[in-house]
């Protein structure tokens, strides 16, 4: 809708908030200002860690041992390689990051979604949840396995202490935590009050996760430990049919950043995932949410605004806002292992978009397939991966 407009329902919505009037159940969401400026926030303490995970080495900022070429012996081994899945022509297009040529086309059929780093680096996932599989591919390699059933992998999440796999069942409503080695189903999750549940991050401690539903106008806190949705947290401005996309948590863990793509703009959630703050206005249909590679800013993809919008990855202030020339549909991606660019698909362009992260200019359009979606830049840096298009700590 119109900024102006836009605006106005949000002043309502928060006027509402203050008499008491939240749709939301939840103790401490009524009341909440929406603002567009940068609020400092104190982070949460970190508390007691996931058993098993690696340590958090920097309460300031989480993602210290997935800096600029921090690769793992693991990670060193892999091609270097960017993996775009199509949601509409059902194969997985791989490129060469150096010349920016297709190196590889492999027909998977179904309806791919993403492509996702295993919690060890050692396999990347190509997800599709129309035909109920992930499809293996070897990063040293490039080259694609045997197909493994899993229901309705939309999504996939790792546990940071990597025994379990998340299927993100977004049809169904549904977690389903699988055993990453054997793939047996280890528990089913219900989310009934989370239509549309697809992006997700994790608390710094590992034991807690926020998941968006995209259909509901919210997000869902669940409790990765005992396998238990928490509570749902409602957005001030409910959206039903692009509501809440992709989230991220910041650096030190004091807030979430929930991109809205028919608000057009990011939310602010409290670290601890018990109320929304604030608004972020960033552009139409805001989607995908990356971190630069030393984590100090954001990149805010907004898919109807051709445009990429940079965050204070901390304060959540914008510090400034590249469009993408030629009626780009920037979705998602990640940056490189060095940092210096930022690679998105273009979902409704058939196009791949390479960034500088220097200044935001277009170092490269790239032709691929009808309908790319969640694109892979592999090798990342970090100890491991906590999944998506390869969120690493």
């Amino acid at each position: 809708m119109p900024f102006t407009i836009r605006r106005a329902v949000l002043l309502g919505a928060a006027l509402a908030l203050l008499a008491g009037c939240s749709a939301s159940p939840d103790p401490g969401v009524a009341g909440v200002p929406v603002t567009a400026g940068p609020v400092p926030v104190a982070a949460p303490p970190i508390g007691d860690q996931l058993p098993g995970m690696p340590p958090v080495a920097d309460p300031h900022n989480v993602y210290a041992d997935a800096g600029p070429n921090m690769l793992s012996d693991t990670a060193k081994a892999a091609l270097p390689l960017v993996y775009v899945p199509h949601t509409k022509s059902g194969d997985v297009w791989v490129i060469d990051p150096t010349t920016f040529a297709v190196v590889g086309k492999y027909r998977l059929g179904g309806e791919l979604q993403h492509v996702i780093p295993s919690y060890d680096m050692t396999t990347l996932y190509a997800s599709d949840d129309t035909t109920n599989k992930i499809t293996p591919f070897d990063p040293r390699t490039g080259k694609p396995g045997a197909n493994i059933p899993v229901i309705d992998p939309y999504n996939m999440y790792f546990t940071s202490d990597g025994k379990s796999a998340i299927s993100v069942a977004e049809e169904r409503r549904e977690l389903v935590f699988y055993d990453p080695h054997t793939w047996k189903v280890q528990q089913t999750l219900a989310t009934p009050q989370c239509a549309g549940i697809d992006h997700s991050d994790f608390m710094p401690g590992g034991r807690i996760a926020v998941f968006t539903c995209e259909f509901d106008g919210r997000v869902a806190v669940v409790d990765l430990v005992n396998h238990k949705l928490v509570r749902t947290i409602d957005m001030p401005v409910r959206h039903h049919r692009m509501g809440p996309q992709d989230i991220k948590l910041a650096p030190d863990g004091s807030v979430f950043y929930i991109a809205d793509s028919e608000e057009g703009g990011v939310w602010v959630l409290d670290g601890a995932a018990t109320k929304v703050l604030r608004e972020i206005p960033t552009g139409k249909g805001a989607h995908g949410l990356y971190l630069s590679r030393d984590a100090t800013k954001l990149y805010v993809t907004n898919r109807l605004d051709s445009s990429v919008s940079v965050l204070d990855s901390y304060t959540g202030a914008v510090l400034t806002k590249w469009a993408i020339p030629g009626g780009a549909s920037p979705d998602m991606g990640n940056v490189t292992a060095d940092g210096s660019q930022l690679w998105l698909s273009g979902r409704y362009s058939r196009a791949v978009y390479v960034l500088s992260t220097a200044d935001g200019h277009l170092i490269r359009k790239i032709d691929v397939g009808d309908g790319p979606h969640g694109l892979c830049v592999w090798p990342q840096p970090g100890r491991y991966s906590l999944g998506h298009t390869g969120i690493t700590r």
